[in-house]
């Protein structure tokens, strides 16, 4: 087999070594899920995304997307990322195209600073219990915010919400061992504080569950976080509405990102979230496990 090429670009910033670098390898047709998952494990980065010729009618091309622990049907920055070097490199047009994915068919939209991506079909799962998510990241109960009661949202893969104080979001410590127990068969837990006019979010997200400690942007959190907010009431229930999610600055990699979600009769019905991306690497895998 010949070497693989890869970029490794920065995404959700418009700036480089900011926002949440991803892997991108190209050509990846004849890679078994073993190798790619052993290929995600070396770049050991949140997500690499391997990029495929489509297989379903309507779609411009194909994503796998694995974390250093998993496969994942659908997540934000790879989405982003990858739409944008394949339109760079001529792969796929600038403007609204089609990401084929575990979470189905997507549009996208590509731009020279980056990508808007659709999310998958919004859900609302459980509610949670607020105690425990918060000592699962060294809070009490105090530091939960009771404009929302915490549960699980998706928009193509589902996370657990933990509504903070904003002061809170500063000084959280996640324990892993917890964190596992409280988002068994989720990617992970996002806490976040909201603005009082719903037009800004600070977020955090952990997943020691698919190998990620915490991430410096999560887009699919972003759009499930949309899910969730239209759910609890905290953003309109018709019509569309907009906030932008601030992560990945107490960790060095500060990180924006755009949501809008689509409601009516008080349920999501479409996510979007955009971000920036910029190229800092590229190479070749010389040899594969």
């Amino acid at each position: 087999m010949p070497n693989l090429r890869f970029d490794v670009v920065d995404v959700f910033t418009d700036r480089p070594y900011a926002g949440n670098p991803l892997a991108v390898v190209h050509g990846a047709d004849a890679l078994t899920a073993v190798q790619m998952q052993a290929v995600a494990a070396e770049f050991a980065l949140s997500e690499t995304a391997f990029t495929l010729p489509p297989t379903r009618a309507g779609a411009d091309y194909r994503l796998r997307i694995f974390t250093p622990g998993r496969e994942l049907p659908f997540a934000g920055h790879p989405s982003v990322g990858a739409a944008w070097v394949l339109a760079r490199d001529g792969v796929i047009r600038r403007g609204d195209v089609v990401q084929e994915c575990g979470a189905g068919l997507l549009p996208v939209h590509v731009d020279a600073d980056g990508a808007q991506v659709t999310g998958g079909a919004p859900e609302i799962g459980d509610d949670l219990d607020a105690a425990l998510l918060a000592f699962s990241v060294g809070l009490t109960l105090d530091d939960v915010d009771g404009a929302a009661a915490p549960g699980v949202a998706a928009a193509g893969v589902p996370y657990a919400f933990l509504p903070v104080h904003d002061d809170a979001v500063a000084r959280l410590e996640p324990d892993p061992q917890a964190l596992r127990a409280q988002t068994d068969g989720l990617v992970g837990l996002a806490v976040y504080s909201l603005s009082a006019d719903a037009s800004a979010v600070r977020l955090r997200m952990f997943a020691p569950e698919v190998g990620v400690a915490e991430d410096p942007a999560t887009g699919s959190a972003a759009v499930a976080l949309a899910v969730h907010l239209v759910d609890r009431g905290l953003l309109e229930p018709a019509g569309t509405s907009a906030f932008t999610v601030s992560q990945g600055a107490e960790i060095g990699r500060p990180s924006t990102l755009h949501v809008t979600v689509e409601a009516a009769g008080g349920r999501a019905v479409r996510t979007t979230v955009r971000g920036g991306v910029v190229a800092v690497s590229r190479g070749e895998l010389v040899s594969l496990p």
